[in-house]
C-alpha cells in the first residue's frame, strides 16, 4: 500500500460518498416488492430526474478521463460526436418516445421481436449484453487506475470496494434508487467539471482572457482535420460516427430507453429525453476545455510534468497536485460518482434483458415474486462479474484485453442502428431480408476486423494483421467500421426483403403510425352537430 496523494480530509469526502450510495439504495429498498418498480419505478418518476439519469449515464466517469486527456493531446474533434447528439435528436425522439412506451413492456428488444420475430429480439439483446458488460469491466478498471494513487491503495481493492458499493446499491433500491443516485452524482459531476474549469482559468497570470486566446493561437480549441478522408480521424468522421451513436443510444440501448418507461406520460418522457441530450453536450465540451486548459497551463506556468506523463493521466495529477484540501476530495468523489452512474444503469438494465427477454420466455408462469427474485441475482452476478473483467485488465495492465473484448462485439453486433431503422421506416422490409441483411453485416465486420487489427502471436515479431490481405486490407478508420455495418445492414436487409412475399408490417410498428397520428390531430375534426347528421 502506497502513501496516499490525499489530506484526510480529502479521504473523509470520498468515503462519504462511496457509503451516501449504500444509504440510497437502503432507502429506496423497502418499495421494491415488484418488477415493475424494480425495473421501471412504479412509471411515475418526474421528468428532470430522469433527464439528470440520462445525462449522469452519459457522462460517466470514462468522459472525467478520456474527453481532458484527448483535448490536452489535440484538439476539440472528439466533442463532434456529442454535437451531432441533439441534431440528430430533436427529429426523433418526438417518434422514439412514444413508439417505445406504446409497442414494450420493459425490454428495448420486445420491438425487434415484434417487428421482426424472435431471431431479432435475441440478437440485439446479446449485443446489448456484450457492448455494456464489456464497458462495465472498462469502466471499473480505468476509475480504479486513476484513483488509486489518490487513495494509497492497490487498485484491485478499489475496484472490490466500489463493486461491493454498486451492487448494493442497485440490488437493493432498483431503478430507484439508481435515478435519484444519478441525480446526485450528476450534480457532482458537473460541479467537479465547474470548480477544475474555473482553476484553470483564472490561475494563470492571463487570466480567462489569456488561457483563450493562448489556446486559440496553438490551435488547440478546433474540430479539425476537415479533410474529406475516411482513414483518419476527421471531422467528417466523427460526425457521421455521431449521427449513428445518437440513433443507437436513444433507439436501441436499453439504459435509454428504460428510463422513458420510467415516466409518468409521453410528455415527461420525452421532456426527460431532451433534458439528458442538451444537458450532456455543454458537459462533454466543458471537459474538453479542460482538457485544454491544463495543456496551456503546464505550458505557460512552469508547473513541471513527470518524464514519461501520459495525456490521459494530466488530469488526475493537476488534481492531486494543484487543488486546495477539500476540493481534491470533491473531484475525486465525483470521479467515483460517474462511475457509480454509468454502473448501476448497467446493472439493473442487464437484470431487466435476463428477466424479461430470456427468463419470462422460458417460464412464462413464472411469479412477480420470482422474476424480483432473479431481477436480484443477475444484478449480483452481473456486478460481481464486471468486477472479474476489471481484475483482469489490471492483471494485463488493460491492454490486448480490451482490443479482443472490442473486437469480438463489433463482429457480433453488427448493424443494430441499421436493423433499427429497417424496421422504423420500412413496412416492406421482413425478417427474412433482415436476417440476410445481418449475415452481410457479420461477414463485413469480420473481414473489417480481421485485416485491421493488430496483436502480438507471442513469436517475437511483434503485432501483426489477424488476416493480412495485401491491398484488399481494411484500411479506413476503425470509427468507420459501424457506420458501414449500420448501412450495409439496413440496405441489404431492405433489398433483400423484395426477395419474399410477406404482408406488409403493423403501420403501429413504423414510422407511418406516428405520421397518420399527426395527420388525424391536424385535420380538423366534427363538430357535434355535425355528426349527429351524418348519423
Amino acid at each position: 500500500m502506497n502513501e496516499p496523494l490525499m489530506h484526510w480530509v480529502d479521504l473523509t469526502i470520498v468515503f462519504l460518498s462511496v457509503v451516501l450510495a449504500i444509504g440510497v439504495g437502503l432507502y429506496f429498498s423497502r418499495r421494491q416488492k415488484s418488477t415493475d418498480n424494480y425495473f421501471a419505478g412504479g412509471r411515475n418518476i418526474p421528468a428532470w430526474a430522469i433527464g439528470m439519469s440520462i445525462f449522469a449515464t452519459l457522462i460517466s466517469s470514462v468522459t472525467f478521463l478520456a474527453y481532458p486527456g484527448a483535448a490536452y493531446a489535440g484538439n476539440w474533434i472528439l466533442l463532434v460526436q456529442g454535437l451531432m447528439v441533439p441534431i440528430v435528436l430533436v427529429a426523433l425522439i418526438g417518434i422514439i418516445v412514444p413508439l417505445f412506451r406504446r409497442v414494450i413492456k420493459l425490454s428495448t428488444y420486445e420491438y425487434f421481436e415484434r417487428r421482426f420475430g424472435l431471431f431479432a429480439r435475441i440478437y440485439s439483446s446479446v449485443a446489448f449484453i456484450l457492448t455494456h458488460f464489456s464497458k462495465m469491466g472498462t469502466v471499473f478498471f480505468l476509475v480504479a487506475m486513476a484513483m488509486s494513487p489518490f487513495l494509497g491503495i492497490d487498485i484491485y481493492t478499489v475496484i472490490i470496494v466500489l463493486g461491493i458499493a454498486i451492487i448494493l446499491l442497485t440490488l437493493l433500491g432498483g431503478i430507484e434508487a439508481v435515478i435519484w443516485m444519478d441525480v446526485i452524482q450528476g450534480f457532482m459531476l458537473i460541479g467537479g467539471g465547474v470548480i477544475c474549469a474555473l482553476i484553470l482559468l483564472f490561475k494563470p497570470e492571463g487570466g480567462p482572457l489569456g488561457v483563450f486566446s493562448t489556446a486559440i493561437e496553438m490551435n488547440k480549441i478546433s474540430f479539425g482535420p476537415y479533410d474529406w478522408d475516411f482513414t483518419q480521424l476527421t471531422f467528417i468522421v466523427m460526425a457521421l460516427n455521431g449521427v449513428f451513436y445518437a440513433i443507437q443510444k436513444y433507439g436501441t440501448d436499453q439504459t435509454i430507453v428504460q428510463r422513458y418507461l420510467t415516466a409518468k406520460d409521453d410528455k415527461s418522457a420525452k421532456k426527460a429525453a431532451y433534458i439528458g441530450v442538451f444537458m450532456s453536450v455543454p458537459i462533454w465540451a466543458l471537459f474538453m476545455f479542460i482538457g485544454t486548459a491544463l495543456y496551456v497551463f503546464y505550458q505557460t506556468s512552469g508547473a513541471a510534468l513527470p518524464d514519461g506523463i501520459k495525456a490521459d493521466e494530466v488530469f488526475p495529477f493537476f488534481i492531486a497536485t494543484e487543488l486546495p484540501i477539500g476540493i481534491t476530495g470533491l473531484i475525486v468523489a465525483a470521479l467515483a460518482a460517474g462511475a457509480i452512474s454509468s454502473l448501476d444503469s448497467d446493472m439493473n438494465c442487464l437484470a431487466a434483458i435476463g428477466v424479461e427477454d430470456y427468463y419470462v420466455r422460458f417460464k412464462p408462469q413464472s411469479t412477480d415474486k420470482q422474476r424480483l427474485r432473479l431481477g436480484r441475482i443477475l444484478v449480483g452476478v452481473s456486478g460481481v462479474a464486471a468486477v472479474g473483467v476489471a481484475m483482469i485488465y489490471a492483471y494485463w495492465g488493460g491492454e490486448g484485453v480490451l482490443g479482443v473484448v472490442f473486437g469480438l462485439y463489433a463482429i457480433f453486433s453488427a448493424g443494430i442502428v441499421g436493423l433499427f431503422l429497417l424496421g422504423l421506416l420500412s413496412r416492406r422490409a421482413n425478417k427474412q431480408g433482415l436476417y440476410v441483411g445481418i449475415a452481410a453485416a457479420i461477414l463485413f465486420t469480420a473481414y473489417a476486423t480481421l485485416t485491421s487489427m493488430k496483436v502480438d502471436f507471442g513469436d517475437g515479431l511483434g503485432k501483426r494483421i489477424i488476416l493480412d490481405l495485401g491491398s484488399l486490407n481494411f484500411t479506413q478508420h476503425k470509427y468507420m467500421l459501424g457506420v458501414y455495418s449500420h448501412i450495409i445492414l439496413f440496405v441489404v436487409g431492405y433489398f433483400a426483403s423484395f426477395f419474399f412475399k410477406t404482408p406488409l408490417a403493423d403501420k403501429e410498428l413504423t414510422i407511418y403510425g406516428y405520421l397518420e397520428e399527426k395527420r388525424k390531430e391536424a385535420s380538423p375534426q366534427p363538430s357535434p352537430k355535425e355528426r349527429e347528421k351524418e348519423e
